[in-house]
């Protein structure tokens, strides 16, 4: 079975999460489950991150882009990942530095 480009960019995600010692699962998506959630919710030296992942020049909905802001608001990370994994990676860094932050 060949991986979609997005596939790949989650497969990197969890990867860096899993090294990283992070707790993260992919939310699986169905009838009773809320439409619009990031792909991996991670928690990593105890800060909620909902992480979306996208490939190329895919865009984020407008729905996934409310989630991202309600976690933000409440006090959580949200972050878009594409296979560039720095943003991510500046983040955990700057949280096992910080856990606070």
């Amino acid at each position: 079975m060949t991986s979609t480009p997005e596939r790949k960019v989650k497969t990197k995600v969890s990867k860096l999460l899993k090294e990283r010692g992070a707790y993260h699962f992919y939310p699986v998506a169905s009838m009773y489950g809320s439409a619009g959630i990031p792909d991996i919710i991670a928690c990593y030296q105890g800060k909620f991150i909902g992480i979306e992942c996208k490939a190329g020049r895919n865009a984020v909905t407008a729905l996934q882009e409310h989630n991202l802001d309600l976690i933000t608001r409440a006090g959580g990370i949200s972050l878009v990942v594409r296979d560039d994994l720095t943003e991510l990676i500046a983040v955990l860094d700057r949280l096992n530095k910080n856990p606070e932050a």
